[in-house]
């Protein structure tokens, strides 16, 4: 236990408290393994970790060499014990920071982490696919934990309301005609109490699922020809893309708890115009599978 006389615990001339103080971008790397789950997420992942809790108004500062204490503890024990997953380490660093930080209220980590898996061009051919990890954990003294668990991934939308005028303008008719592509970056989160589990995997799945078609790193001629095409055959708003997640995650999780928290973020970056799209939303699961009973019959 640290000293009271430490600079940290000096009253001096403050009066307001601090929501969070940390550390952030902290790289480590992270051994995970989750039963029945294959590839890259039984392995060490690189993570980017920010670590907090919040400060109350009688105290000057904040112990950080406890956040980073905390984080290389932990992330050192999964070496020899892998964790089942980001969000649960997350969680167990909450705890771990109301107890060495005796002064403080509430604690959140925020985990980031390149992923990559296996995929399948339209064409069938093999190829490796980065995706973004995202995991995090709340804690309240006296109170429970929450965990969060979601993807970052880029894909691709064509423009429906440009298409309709290519269409207009030039007489075509079809499904695939001419459209502006815009890259879409789309995020979704999952903040859920502990005990139940979501697999990163199927959030990855249920993303790529609303573009307009997902983009690879690498293909051939004919591969790159077959997403252009699949793509104007389908094409997107960027508040399309974030209703098709969300609709996704109702269905698929029928039998999760409705405070569930899920937040689904999408910004298509233009190519025709200097500025980008951007579309976004935040409910409980319980708030979307009201609205979704209640949407217009098909």
């Amino acid at each position: 236990m640290a000293l009271k006389c430490d600079v940290q615990y000096r009253k001096g001339d403050t009066w307001s408290k601090l929501t969070k103080v940390g550390v952030t971008g902290v790289r480590k790397p992270v051994v995970v393994r989750r039963e029945g789950i294959g590839g890259a997420l039984n392995g060490a992942l690189n993570c980017s970790i920010d670590i907090f809790v919040d400060l109350p108004a009688d105290q000057k500062g904040s112990h950080l060499s406890r956040n980073v204490e905390v984080l290389s503890d932990i992330v050192e024990e999964s070496i020899r014990e892998p964790v089942t997953g980001l969000e649960d380490m997350a969680c167990g660093m909450c705890r771990k920071l109301l107890v060495h930080h005796e002064y403080a209220r509430t604690a959140s980590v925020a985990i980031e982490a390149e992923y990559f898996r296996e995929s399948r061009t339209p064409l069938g051919r093999g190829t490796l696919e980065m995706y973004r990890l995202l995991a995090g954990g709340t804690a309240v003294r006296g109170g429970g934990v929450r965990k969060t668990i979601g993807a970052e991934v880029i894909g691709m939308t064509a423009c429906p309301c440009a298409q309709q005028t290519v269409s207009e303008m030039t007489g075509a008719d079809g499904t695939a005609v001419m459209s502006h592509n815009q890259r879409n970056v789309c995020t979704a989160l999952l903040t859920m109490d502990e005990g139940i589990d979501v697999e990163a995997d199927d959030i990855i799945d249920m993303i790529q699922g609303a573009f307009s078609s997902p983009t690879y790193e690498l293909l051939k001629r004919d591969d790159e020809g077959q997403v252009v095409i699949n793509a104007h055959a389908n094409p997107k708003f960027v508040e399309d893309v974030v209703r098709s997640v969300l609709e996704a995650v109702v269905e698929r999780y029928a039998g999760l708890p409705g405070d569930v928290e899920i937040t689904v973020k999408s910004e298509s970056e233009e190519s025709i115009h200097k500025h980008d799209a951007f579309a976004e939303r935040t409910a409980s699961l319980g708030e979307l599978r009201e609205e979704y009973r209640r949407r217009p019959s098909q």
